[in-house]
């Protein structure tokens, strides 16, 4: 079978396709035929060796997948071969069959097709977990979410909506901020344009924004929290924009704010059953219309290297996926 291989660290031009020997289920792991494999922008930092995971050599890159179960390992429960199923493997789905952990297996509801059902993990359940778990958005709520059109800038935008938040879109240009209207914003800042703070500020009447979601870090998580509302509460998801931001304590105290961390990865590790039914509602809703697990592009095994240049370079809205 074909898999694209990460053989040592540098730039997508570096990965590899190979021929490898199929893979066999062990004691409680299923055997995936990968219909879908969907990348995420950490997948340009794991294969360039600028991940805290680093994987040993070789390993495929691709966190998320989607598939059909074609082999049972000994004592596996709930699952058939024929069975349509996605999950989430921290690496190594970019190949067209893995054998993968039953527990961390989900099966995908018919009606929903498996290229959208393999982006929902890593996105939309951090952003799950995000806005219910850690911040306990409300409705009626206002939600500012910068790099609204990314991955998980998009997820929060439904998310938000879905939950009864007022969002604000935060982005780079017109064509990404209609975008994000088009899926749920009420509101959008173009911050390459405009001052973010006193944006924020303005369309929440000077009360300041309840909830704030930043992938972005860098300079725009300072003037995003300076815009945060009494007792509001800041989400640090990533740092897209590569610098860590290094923020005031004193904002904290004045605002009696909350500076909250979200660490998906550790969440599902320590607590696998919530994590379970995050998964289980966001199936249900991408299901039912109520969002759009957008994927911006498929992308056959052997464009690779164009699919994840194009996370790199932040051209894509929502989701990428590779068809092995």
């Amino acid at each position: 079978m074909k898999a694209l291989l990460c053989l040592r660290y540098g730039p997508p031009e570096a990965l590899e396709i190979k021929d490898i020997p199929e893979p066999k289920a062990g004691p409680g792991e299923v055997v995936v035929e990968v219909a879908a494999a969907a990348l995420n922008f950490f997948d340009t930092l794991v294969i360039a060796g600028k991940y805290q995971a680093k994987p040993e050599f070789p390993f495929s890159p691709a966190a998320e997948f989607a598939g059909t179960v074609v082999a049972l390992g000994e004592g596996v429960k709930g699952f058939e071969p024929g069975d349509r199923v996605a999950g989430t493997i921290g690496f190594g789905a970019a190949r067209q069959k893995i054998a993968a952990p039953a527990a961390q297996l989900i099966h995908v509801p018919e009606g929903l097709a498996l290229e959208k059902a393999a982006g929902l993990f890593v996105t939309y359940g951090t952003t799950m977990h995000a806005l219910k778990d850690r911040a306990k958005l409300q409705a009626g709520e206002t939600l500012a979410v910068l790099g609204a059109t990314g991955g998980v800038g998009l997820a929060a935008v439904e998310l938000g909506k879905e939950m009864g938040a007022q969002v604000i879109a935060c982005a780079s240009s017109a064509e990404k901020l209609e975008f994000a209207r088009a899926h749920g914003a009420v509101e959008v800042i173009d911050y390459s344009k405009e001052d973010l703070k006193e944006r924020l500020r303005a369309l929440t009447g000077g009360k300041g924004v309840d909830v704030i979601y930043d992938p972005v870090g860098g300079a725009y998580a300072e003037a995003a929290l300076r815009a945060l509302a009494w007792q509001g509460r800041f989400l640090v998801i990533g740092f897209a924009a590569g610098e860590i931001p290094k923020i005031p304590l004193n904002l904290l105290l004045l605002k009696e704010c909350d500076l909250l961390g979200v660490f998906w990865g550790e969440f599902v590790r320590r607590t696998p059953e919530k994590q379970k039914a995050n998964m289980q509602e966001l199936l249900s809703l991408a299901r039912a219309g109520k969002i759009s697990a957008h994927v911006d592009a498929v992308y056959p095994l052997e464009r690779a290297v164009e699919a994840l240049n194009a996370l790199a370079t932040r051209k894509v809205k929502g989701k990428v996926v590779l068809k092995p």
